[in-house]
């Protein structure tokens, strides 16, 4: 498969196709396939019919996401079957092999949609939150964004997709595929149920992060980095995207960037979350405060007495703490006052 999409993408780079962004209808379009938008299609899908061979899409998608599913079903027309049936993003839930099918077809997108050279050799692959942000250079998505990042580095790394599936009451993880670099171990993690207590559970919003060192994807420890990325079409939760770092037995440097909703941290003790307070402040009246007040009133209450018992001279770098039902909320008095400084006051007024 990669061997017939680099062709592929070789013959209509010479041609003009040019990116990044690399637009995969031009592409389509250039080897003779027609892509039509369709609201009526959750993701992508492609039709052999009387009238050939087509790729409809979603155009009510991301950009991000329609761009990797039209690169997905161009990859499904490289297959001399394509035609048998009805091609869908979402692969046939009804077959048991179909995710090898479309692991070979995500590979394909991977080429189409950042074709060798777009990102450089990788000695060393950043945290999982940095690549969310280099991605964002290339116009691309996540999942594909992963998929070429193992693809360019000798570290022991295995990226994966997991999507959750109703189990009675609860919610578990299946892994929907994997590939791994060249120097990582070859696991079967496709179609394998990923432990509850996994910290794939908690990347559980789009954007969502988490972090932890983990053994179930071999039995050997191992860093395991998540984020929550768009579902499939008609499912609630989003899917999960992560990469597995071999051989790897702590979490490195001690601070770590996470992204989620500071209102619902994650259950993991000790929970502390901090809030910026100014030295004059009574209540708790704006941004992420306000939120805190409606959701933690006596908390809110309790800082207030606080403060006015604490001359106003020494509350500056003091800290309240006040407990919650589920984590210490930390209120850091590091603002003297509250509106514009006299400084900034006179500047402007100095601009005339």
């Amino acid at each position: 498969m990669v061997k017939r999409v680099r062709a592929v993408v070789l013959e209509a780079r010479d041609a003009g196709w040019s990116g990044p962004p690399f637009n995969p209808i031009t592409l389509a379009r250039q080897i003779g396939l027609r892509v039509e938008p369709s609201a009526a299609v959750p993701d992508a899908r492609t039709i052999v019919d009387d009238r050939g061979t087509r790729i409809e899409y979603n155009p009510q998608q991301k950009r991000a996401r329609a761009r990797f599913s039209i690169a997905h079903e161009i990859a499904h027309t490289f297959f001399p079957d394509v035609g048998d049936a009805i091609r869908n993003r979402c692969g046939d839930s009804t077959v048991h092999d179909d995710w090898q099918l479309e692991l070979l077809c995500n590979l394909g997108a991977s080429e189409i949609v950042m074709p060798v050279g777009s990102l450089p050799k990788l000695d060393h692959v950043p945290p999982l939150e940095r690549l969310i942000q280099d991605r964002l250079q290339l116009d691309v998505s996540t999942e594909a964004y992963l998929i070429r990042v193992v693809s360019v580095t000798d570290a022991p790394i295995t990226m994966f997709i997991a999507s959750p599936h109703p189990d009675g009451e609860h919610v578990s993880y299946r892994v929907d595929y994997a590939i791994a670099s060249s120097s990582a171990p070859r696991l079967a993690l496709a179609e394998q149920r990923i432990p509850a207590s996994s910290v794939v559970r908690q990347a559980n919003a789009i954007g969502a992060t988490a972090h932890s060192i983990e053994q179930w994807p071999d039995g050997e420890p191992a860093s395991v980095e998540c984020v929550g990325i768009p579902g499939y079409p008609g499912s609630l939760l989003p899917r999960v995207a992560g990469l597995i770092r071999h051989g790897t037995r702590d979490l490195g440097d001690f601070l770590h960037f996470i992204h989620g909703d500071i209102l619902a941290p994650r259950a993991i003790p000790p929970v502390i979350v901090c809030q910026l307070v100014n030295d004059r402040a009574l209540r708790w009246g704006g941004g992420v405060a306000r939120q805190m007040a409606k959701r933690f009133p006596k908390a809110e209450v309790e800082f207030g007495d606080w403060i006015k018992a604490t001359p106003k001279a020494e509350r500056l770098g003091e800290v309240h703490y006040a407990t919650t039902t589920s984590f210490t909320l930390a209120s850091v008095v590091a603002q003297e006052g509250f509106g514009p400084s006299g400084g900034f006051a006179d500047t402007l007024s100095g601009l005339g």
